[in-house]
């Protein structure tokens, strides 16, 4: 029941999109979540600013989950995050924003958890 989107100044290959959501996938355990339920999405070539300058290189990764993540549980998910999109595009830490929602009404396949 997560739902990991991101949004990214750079253009992403097929092939970085799929290493991207197979460690994603690896690492979703973190925040007591399965693989199996797991949603990426991608938009790439997205224009971001940060402190009022245009980002070459950045991300803003947002995480939706069913429930309530511990803050914990989401600090190591976000250093998981970063550390795959700097391995994979390149893209600093510092440049990367990852914000968590959770919710109890979570819809799927014509009902709610």
């Amino acid at each position: 029941m997560p739902f990991i989107d991101s949004k990214i100044t750079l253009k992403v290959s097929d092939e970085k999109r799929e290493a991207i959501k197979a460690r994603l996938g690896k690492e979703i355990s973190i925040i007591g979540k399965p693989e199996s339920f797991l949603m990426v999405g991608f938009e790439d070539e997205y224009c971001l600013y940060m402190a009022g300058n245009k980002l070459e290189k950045g991300a803003y990764v947002a995480v939706r989950v069913f429930g309530q993540p511990k803050s914990s549980e989401c600090d190591k998910f976000t250093a998981a995050i970063c550390n795959i999109f700097e391995e994979e595009l390149d893209i600093p830490a510092k440049n990367v924003y990852v914000s968590y929602l959770g919710t109890n009404d979570w819809g799927w396949n014509g009902r709610n958890f």
